[in-house]
């Protein structure tokens, strides 16, 4: 008789779990987008042949200056970390968040410590969709259907990318459950071909506020938040009057009527570091520097939260 209870009891505690288990809440999907520093061009693993390694990110870990902040990046054994709450996809690449989703597999972005951020946030799963390609000016490539005039083929692109992804994601994430998705966030960082002319500069607010509003209607987000990765390249000595409408200008659109408490611009020029303590000296990519990278990213992060904090 025990053991006939015993068989009844385990056939039927399958049945119990449907019943009373909670139901999965909507993936919070955030699209990064923008030209090659939101690709990413901050360099992992130290060469001490350029600057003994400094500013990169194998370097920020291991320094006793900075390796607290950074400690949540590596294991216990050194290798990189990763965190299955946070996906990613960039352009065909998948995975957990961790480093190496960069332009190139040695170099990572803004979205790792953007990703950690909001990872940290929610208790729900976190997707990142990057659509970023390198030399893509506003003005054209990802021009705005509101902006008039031919829309820019990587606007057009971007949008098929996104839907392509959130169409099929148990595809490109096995262990989806069908639990739905919703457009949490979008980030931009970008400007610098558009900083190259003066008509471009000019046009630059406009066609921002232009993308945002498109983007709101693309993804049906009406109040969709928005921050805004300024373009702060040669840090708080910049002069040239170019660089500064860009950055003027991406300041100014986070400041319209329209965007209050939706769009936010995080100021990046002190987040700049010269070529003494980075990787290399190419300005227009950060000079290579990981903690430019890192910090841009976590910034972009907690303004996120803080729109969303706002909005709910």
């Amino acid at each position: 008789m025990f053991r006939f209870s015993f068989i009844i009891l385990i056939l039927a505690a399958p049945s119990l779990e449907p019943a009373h288990a909670a139901p999965r809440k909507p993936i919070q999907v955030f699209i990064l987008a923008g030209q090659s520093n939101m690709e990413g061009h901050g360099v992992i693993d130290a060469n001490p042949d350029q600057n003994d390694g400094k500013g990169t990110l194998e370097y920020l870990v291991k320094d006793q200056r900075t390796s607290e902040q950074y400690k949540h990046t590596v294991n216990s054994d050194g290798s990189w970390a990763t965190r299955d709450d946070v996906w990613i996809e960039y352009l065909g690449r998948t995975g957990e968040l961790s480093v190496g989703f960069g332009a190139r597999k040695q170099f990572f972005g803004p979205e790792l410590q953007f990703g950690h951020v909001v990872g940290s946030h929610f208790k729900e799963q976190v997707l990142i969709i990057k659509t970023a390609w390198g030399g893509k000016s506003l003005a054209g490539d990802f021009r705005p259907p509101s902006s008039g005039g031919d829309v820019g083929p990587f606007y057009t692109q971007m949008i098929k990318h996104v839907n392509d992804v959130l169409a099929n994601l148990e595809e490109h994430f096995p262990d989806y459950r069908g639990q739905g998705f919703q457009i949490a966030g979008f980030g931009w960082h970008q400007g610098w071909n558009d900083g190259l002319k003066h008509d471009t500069v000019n046009e630059y607010e406009d066609n921002l506020k232009n993308l945002i509003r498109d983007l709101r209607k693309a993804f049906d987000t009406p109040n969709l938040p928005v921050v805004i990765a300024n373009s702060g390249f040669g840090g708080k000595d910049q002069k040239i009057d170019r660089r500064l409408g860009i950055l003027n200008a991406q300041l100014n659109v986070a400041q319209h009527e329209d965007f209050k408490d939706s769009v936010f611009t995080v100021e990046t020029r002190p987040f700049f570091r010269s070529a003494e303590h980075s990787p290399s000296r190419q300005g227009y990519h950060w000079n290579h520097n990981a903690e430019t990278h890192f910090l841009i990213g976590d910034h972009m992060g907690k303004a996120m939260i803080n729109l969303i904090s706002t909005q709910n």
